[in-house]
């Protein structure tokens, strides 16, 4: 069968406008670098082949630059304009992969605001979609979910055991996300409300596949607060 071949799509369209900064979250500096950077860092050190960075239109010119020429992510193959919203910019990744003409077996999707990703989390992902076709990181909740009705009561409380919180990367074999993706696209095309938040919902609800999950890190946090932003300095001090 030989070696699969993987791509990866790091995304960093988003605006982020919980962090209540002027400079988009995945731009912010970290120690003396750009969020963003740490995560291109994690992929450039993996398995995977090449790497399509996404962004917002405004900021094509200083992602290729400021950050991919400026530390010489030589894996960085393409950066590329994303969408109105985060399905959108996935699409865009995977459209710049199949026009390139190397399309990969299997493509991992990361958010550029997760920089603590490391590589027992890369690679215990890649050996699973390799074995499952669907797999993304994530980790077991630590507290008590209560689903609560518009009223903000509580109205179901769910085995804390079964309820994980979902994390980055995301890996699928590169032919069944991009059906599912071209297929929600399609939908949207034709008038039909569209309510995803991750890839594993788009496989799992346009082509009914079944995603598995491996356990991440809890160090792997998304940078969305300023909060967050604390605790990533954190993790630094402490060479995590």
């Amino acid at each position: 069968m030989g070696k699969k071949k993987f791509a990866v799509i790091v995304l960093s369209a988003g605006r982020g406008t919980r962090m209540q900064a002027n400079v988009p979250k995945q731009y912010l500096s970290l120690a003396g670098k750009p969020v963003l950077y740490y995560a291109l860092d994690a992929f450039e050190k993996s398995r995977a082949e090449e790497i399509i960075l996404v962004s917002g239109k405004e900021e094509v010119d200083y992602c290729q630059n400021e950050i991919v020429n400026k530390y010489g992510f030589t894996k960085v193959r393409a950066v590329v304009p994303g969408g109105k919203e985060r399905y959108h910019s996935v699409f865009c990744g995977l459209l710049q992969l199949k026009k390139m003409g190397r399309q990969p077996d299997y493509v991992m999707i990361h958010d550029g605001a997760r920089p603590f990703v490391d590589q027992a989390t890369i690679e215990c992902c890649a050996q699973t979609a390799v074995k499952d076709q669907a797999c993304v990181a994530g980790m077991p909740v630590k507290d008590t979910i209560k689903i609560v009705d518009r009223e903000q009561f509580s109205i179901e409380t769910p085995q804390r055991s079964q309820v994980w919180q979902i994390q980055t990367p995301q890996v699928f074999a590169f032919s069944l996300i991009y059906q599912a993706y071209q297929e929600l696209l399609q939908r949207e095309e034709q008038g039909h409300i569209i309510s995803v938040t991750d890839d594993a919902m788009v496989v799992e609800q346009i082509l009914k596949t079944k995603v598995r999950l491996v356990e991440g890190s809890y160090k792997n946090i998304k940078i969305t607060t300023p909060e967050d932003l604390e605790m990533a300095q954190i993790f630094l001090k402490n060479n995590v």
